[in-house]
């Protein structure tokens, strides 16, 4: 509310060369009038004295009355004779300072209506000093409205009467009125008291820094005046400036020093400027000369320096000396110091020292409560916070804060179901009371507590039902949403929060930022960057690492470098993110190692998710050197015990195949292993191919009492596949039942691709078809699992299903659908579905689907498409590509030389020292009887001087896993096995089995070829199952895709014993039924 005052004046002005020359420098334009100052030496009046202010105790109202010749402003104006005669005669005199005594500490607005009637009645309007006790009961009442109102009315007003309703206004925390009022007593001829000074400043300094120039002028004019060295203004303009001045202490410490006899006050108020600005050195400096200059210090000393030594983070060491100082000077006791000291030590973690301290206060109130329990708050222990509430609540007495503290704790609770719980109650609580809408901090603690509890729903009611809402509510509501994972409502709320004309904060576009990163969104990311920027938040170091990790989520890794580049003040957190961002890209490991160095040669300590980030990078390069002096690192900066470090280095030796030093750090973690630790060991030796030793870990590890998790699950369950061992994958499937981890879709979807590579694809399909959830993975695994076993009609039926509950297919989908396509000869129906990626779905093909249509076409035979097809790709062809080409050569008998030639000049230039690509080259040459093209290539093999893989086929029997070779006679039940491969071929060939010599890939006779095809290691596995007892299905693993020869014999083998018998060789499965293969010999 602004008011005008042109009204409140009409006896005329004098010009008064002595305050001519005060104002001298104030030439202000009529338009900048009604924004500032309106300092005209033509509106001034002269004064020989200097009155108190209105707000100090009656006796200096009645002086001021004795004083006439200084009470009223009308040195050029007659004084009315009835004053006149009131002056002369006692009794009146008597009557007015009766009448006011009687009024003197009273703060009802009744008394001031009953106090300004009876001057009226007796005729005393003119007499000003009765009128200002009016308006300072008014004031004192909070009733702004009448006292202006009154003060308006006033026939004769003096200094005093200007100074009183300022000084009220500056109480009523309504700066822009006083400041206002202050301008038109100016403008009204007349000059400030010292006490007037001090409100207006009060005044600007409740405004904050926008008020910083208004009271630069007032200062300009308290510099001319005999005020300028005054205590109570000069304290006034310290304190002025300590608010107002955010970019130096400067100006205050000026004031302070000009100071000719400076008082406690104006040593504190230096001490808190200090304070505020966290310059502890400062602060503790002019304690200390204060205490030289014989001052004692009080308890508004001892609150600030205690302030500044918590907030500052100069550590505790400080702050117990400060305890040890006000232990000495008796002020232990006090409230004010008292409760300073409980917020320091609880915010540095020393609670039992807040509690010592909060229990021998003389006096508790609710901010000595509030402190400790703040302090608890920030400890995670919200728990006892509650209990500090309880107990001390009716000892303390209670403010809104305390409420807003207590519902922080809630938040805080080991279980955030026990702590919503509470939190509802007090919500309850202050409903029942009507103060959840007194005061808008009450509201944003509630939106914070439910948010903070998981109940994102609560809070967003709470936030709508408010009916005052500030930045801070919406902070609270759009950071409750992101750390929900409610990322899309996130930025809904931050539009609504732009639409209402509230200008964000740091805080919120961090919370927006973050949202962002989550849904990998960059375009939004970016304007929001753009907001940033035009608010000049980008320079907050907070809101640039919150950039870093959008852009990094993102994958704009220059653009991450960009803004790490603009940072002017790094912070920890700024390296990290930077090391972190490069550490997930392997094409980045390199810089993200010289941002590290370059981190420590500036200067930088690191900490434990440097380490982290670094490890994740090196463990990308399995650069085992490089690894070695991290670890030496972590051992330097006593790091080694922290579990999340030590189960990276675990992770990373696993990866570079030292199983022997995971083991070592595995054994020194003893009790500090968590399921990481256990998980990381198991991964490792996965990874090496010690199964035995991984599933020999999971079992010690559930003797010792500790529960498999989803991770350990499928990471189990994708080794059982990979080495297809269907006994354990089932053992560890009834674990998983036993665990009630059946369900989880993670775990429920590594069963179906467990099932479906040990070659049990009914059993696949029962576990996807009873999941309640599923997801892309999922349907996937079901789809690939289908396609592996050359059901392909099945596969694409399951893709049409997928597609018809909603789920969208991705390129993992099409790598199986059309490797379904592909095993069944789907030619027109796998053209389809490669043009359907981009046209309907929105998927642009990649390499592995461009390598399914060549091996579509080649298994097709349509060699001359296939040529053709490479030529229209739009990407060059990888090894794998050229592989497929070169087998479906391999499968037409040499057929198209050309493009054989091509196909094998490209393996061996892209990957010259890798041996399969000299066998597939080889085995074509053989299958068109080139055998100087064959020893070309064994020579050449040879010569580069790398073993290929050997072939070989193993089973699982309940006595292990039995691995066989071609020719192979190590094992023990060798004569067994050979009599048996003996009995079975002279029953093949009664049966009409011809061998197929042409996959004897060597230039040798028909018998010889014969020989060497019998012996195949697939063969004397099957041989090894037939010679125990056992009518259950025969399955066969094989490192190396099936020969044709090896193919057809377990087509007979299966109708000769009548058994199924199921084969995986590297490409697919064949399931043999009473002589006919699931294939139906299209492979």
């Amino acid at each position: 509310m602004i008011h005008h005052f042109g009204r409140f004046s009409s006896k005329p002005k004098l010009n008064s060369r002595r305050f001519q020359s005060y104002f001298s420098t104030w030439t202000d334009s009529p338009s900048q009038a009604k924004k500032i100052l309106l300092f005209d030496p033509k509106n001034l009046s002269s004064h020989s004295e200097i009155l108190p202010s209105s707000l100090l105790p009656l006796q200096t109202l009645i002086k001021d009355y004795n004083s006439s010749s200084v009470g009223f402003n009308t040195p050029t104006t007659s004084i009315n004779p009835k004053e006149i005669q009131l002056n002369e005669s006692l009794s009146s005199l008597e009557f007015c300072e009766n009448l006011a005594k009687q009024y003197e500490r009273s703060c009802k607005p009744e008394d001031a209506k009953r106090l300004h009637l009876r001057i009226i009645k007796n005729g005393y309007e003119r007499i000003s000093y009765l009128s200002n006790s009016v308006i300072n009961i008014y004031v004192r009442a909070g009733d702004l409205g009448s006292a202006h109102t009154l003060f308006a009315e006033m026939p004769e007003r003096n200094v005093v009467s200007w100074t009183c309703l300022i000084s009220g206004y500056t109480q009523k925390k309504m700066p822009e009125e006083a400041c206002y009022l202050f301008t038109s007593m100016i403008s009204e001829g007349f000059f400030p008291t010292h006490y007037t000074f001090g409100s207006a400043l009060r005044a600007c300094q409740d405004s904050g820094p926008i008020r910083l120039n208004f009271a630069m002028q007032i200062h300009g004019l308290v510099s001319k005046t005999r005020y300028v060295s005054d205590n109570v203004v000069c304290n006034a303009l310290m304190t002025m400036y300590g608010v107002c001045c955010l970019d130096s202490t400067e100006y205050a410490r000026r004031i302070f020093d000009q100071i000719p006899i400076r008082n406690s006050i104006s040593w504190n108020s230096m001490i808190s400027v200090y304070s505020q600005r966290k310059d502890v050195f400062s602060a503790v400096e002019l304690f200390s000369r204060m205490q030289h200059e014989s001052l004692k210090p009080n308890e508004y000393t001892f609150g600030s320096l205690i302030t500044v030594t918590y907030m500052s983070g100069s550590g505790s060491c400080l702050l117990e000396q400060m305890l040890n100082y006000v232990m000495k000077s008796g002020f232990l006791s006090d409230l004010y110091v008292g409760s300073a000291l409980v917020s320091g030590f609880a915010r540095f973690g020393m609670l039992d020292t807040a509690k010592m301290i909060f229990k021998q206060m003389g006096d508790r109130n609710a901010v000595s409560m509030n402190g400790l329990m703040v302090g608890l708050v920030k400890q995670k222990r919200g728990v006892e916070a509650a209990e500090v509430f309880k107990e001390s609540r009716d000892l303390a007495g209670l403010n809104y804060d305390s409420y807003v503290v207590l519902l922080s704790a809630c938040a805080e609770f080991a279980s955030s179901e026990e702590g919503r719980k509470k939190g509802r109650e007090i919500h309850a609580f202050l409903y029942r009371k009507g103060l959840n809408d007194v005061k808008v901090a009450l509201g944003n603690g509630l939106v914070n507590m439910y948010a903070k509890c998981g109940a994102i729903d609560d809070a967003s009611t709470a936030f709508t039902l408010m009916v005052d809402r500030d930045l801070v509510s919406w902070n609270s509501m759009i950071s409750g949403l992101d750390q929900n994972g409610c990322f899309e409502e996130t930025l809904i709320t931050f539009s609504r929060m732009r639409r209402c004309g509230i200008i964000p904060s740091n805080f919120t576009l961090i919370s927006m930022l973050s949202s962002c990163s989550s849904l990998s969104c960059l375009s939004l990311g970016s304007q929001v960057h753009c907001e940033a920027i035009k608010l000049g938040l980008d320079v907050d170091v907070s809101v640039s690492n919150s950039l870093l990790v959008l852009y990094a989520e993102c994958g704009y890794l220059s653009e991450c470098q960009k803004v790490f580049a603009l940072i002017s003040a790094y912070d920890l957190i700024s390296w990290n993110s930077i090391i972190g961002a490069l550490a997930k890209s392997e094409a980045s490991v390199a810089e993200a190692i010289d941002y590290f160095l370059n981190m420590l040669r500036a200067g930088w300590s690191v900490n434990r998710v440097t380490f982290l980030n670094l490890l994740t990078a090196v463990s990308s390069l399995s650069s085992l050197d490089l690894g070695q002096q991290v670890h030496a690192l972590v051992l330097k900066y006593c790091l080694a015990d922290d579990n999340a470090v030590a189960n990276v280095l675990l992770s990373f030796y696993g990866k570079c195949g030292e199983m022997d030093d995971c083991e070592k750090i595995f054994a020194n973690m003893a009790e500090r292993r968590d399921e990481v630790s256990w998980n990381s060991l198991i991964s490792g030796y996965i990874h090496n191919g010690l199964f035995s030793k991984a599933m020999d870990l999971v079992w010690f590890m559930m003797q010792k009492g500790k529960r498999l998790d989803v991770f350990t699950f499928a990471t189990v369950l994708s080794a059982s596949a990979s080495v297809a061992t269907l006994e354990r994958g089932m053992e560890i499937h009834a674990r998983g039942i036993r665990a009630w981890l059946e369900s989880d879709v993670v775990v429920g979807s590594t069963l179906v691709d467990m099932y479906s590579k040990c070659g049990r694809i009914d059993y696949a399909l029962k576990v996807f078809r009873l999941m309640p959830v599923k997801n892309e993975f999922s349907w996937n695994s079901m789809i690939s699992g289908y396609a592996r076993h050359g059901h392909g009609e099945k596969a694409l039926e399951l893709f049409k299903e997928m597609c018809k509950e909603g789920q969208a297919p991705d390129h993992v989908t099409f790598v199986g659908v059309l490797s379904a396509c592909s095993h069944v000869g789907l030619i027109s129906q796998g053209l389809d579905h490669f043009e359907s990626m981009s046209n309907k779905y929105g998927l642009i093909p990649r390499l592995e689907h461009y390598s399914c249509m060549v091996d579509l076409l080649g298994r097709a035979g349509k060699l001359d498409k296939v040529e053709e097809f490479i030529r229209r790709m739009p990407m060059k062809p990888n090894v794998l590509m050229w592989r497929t080409v070169v087998g479906a050569c391999c499968r037409a008998n040499g057929c198209n030389t050309n493009l054989g030639r091509q196909a094998a000049e490209m393996l061996l230039e892209l990957e010259p020292q890798n041996a399969v690509n000299y066998v597939l080259l080889s085995n074509m040459y053989a299958s068109g009887g080139r055998w100087e093209d064959v020893a070309r290539s064994r020579a050449a093999l040879r010569k580069v001087a790398v073993k290929k893989e050997a072939g070989c086929s193993w089973v699982t029997m309940k006595d292990g896993v039995h691995v066989f070779a071609a020719g192979d006679k190590s094992h023990p039940n060798t004569e067994e096995i050979y009599a048996k491969l003996r009995e079975l071929n002279k029953k093949m060939r009664d049966a009409g089995y011809v061998p197929l010599t042409k996959y004897a890939l060597y230039d040798l006779e028909v018998e010889n070829k014969e020989e060497l095809l019998s012996q195949h290691s697939e063969k004397l596995a099957v041989a090894f199952v037939l010679i125990r007892t056992s009518e259950l299905p025969i399955r066969i693993m094989k490192n190396l895709r099936v020969c044709g020869d090896c193919h057809s014999a377990f087509g007979y083998i299966s109708k000769i014993v009548g058994r199924q018998i199921v084969l995986r060789d590297s490409i697919r499965f064949h399931h043999f039924v009473d002589g006919m293969c699931s294939c139906g010999d299209y492979w």
